[in-house]
């Protein structure tokens, strides 16, 4: 042991171990923190598609939940996995686009403003292969993973619920692609 080849006092000893153990649980919480699975332990996929513009395949989209039938109430996972290079930039402007679109009502011009810069920090620059998966945390907001590492959390339950609504709402514009997320057949 570390600590019984040099003499420390016997309670001192016993605090070192503790802030050892302590130390690595911390670090092991980290670790597992940056993965999303860790999020969503019984996550199975519902379902997924290729989001595809004019033929070419931009991103296929896998949604994950512990829940089968689906319920949009309980955590849940987007991921999207890019055959495209889009800059962070689009990838705000083309969100907050559809936020607008899709909503029942007038969102506030400081409310908007505020979701896009909120977005504009947590989002990256994709390439060909990258991978971003959104975690919704029902009365929280949501989470944002390129691959296994946490790029950001978005403590917004409203934002979260208009971003996700981007692929999970019955007037998304990619009304297929929203049937294969919900593993319904088209």
């Amino acid at each position: 042991m570390l600590f019984n080849s040099i003499y420390i006092n016997p309670k001192r000893r016993q605090l070192l171990r503790v802030a050892a153990l302590l130390a690595c649980g911390a670090w092991a919480t980290h670790a597992t923190a940056a993965d999303w699975r860790a999020m969503l332990p019984q996550a199975q996929p519902v379902g997924g598609g290729d989001m595809t513009w004019f033929g070419l395949r931009i991103y296929r989209a896998t949604l994950w939940s512990a829940s089968k039938p689906f319920n949009p109430a309980q955590a849940f996972a987007l991921q999207l996995h890019y055959y495209r290079t889009i800059s962070r930039q689009r990838l705000v402007g083309t969100s907050m686009d559809e936020i607008r679109r899709l909503s029942r009502t007038p969102i506030a011009e400081a409310t908007l403003k505020q979701w896009e810069a909120l977005l504009m920090s947590a989002f990256v620059d994709v390439s060909e292969g990258d991978e971003l998966t959104g975690v919704y945390l029902p009365g929280r907001g949501m989470q944002l993973y390129d691959r296994q590492r946490l790029l950001a959390e978005l403590d917004d339950e409203a934002l979260a619920r208009a971003f996700f609504d981007i692929w999970l709402n019955p007037q998304s514009r990619d009304k297929k692609l929203r049937q294969h997320l919900l593993g319904e057949q088209p």
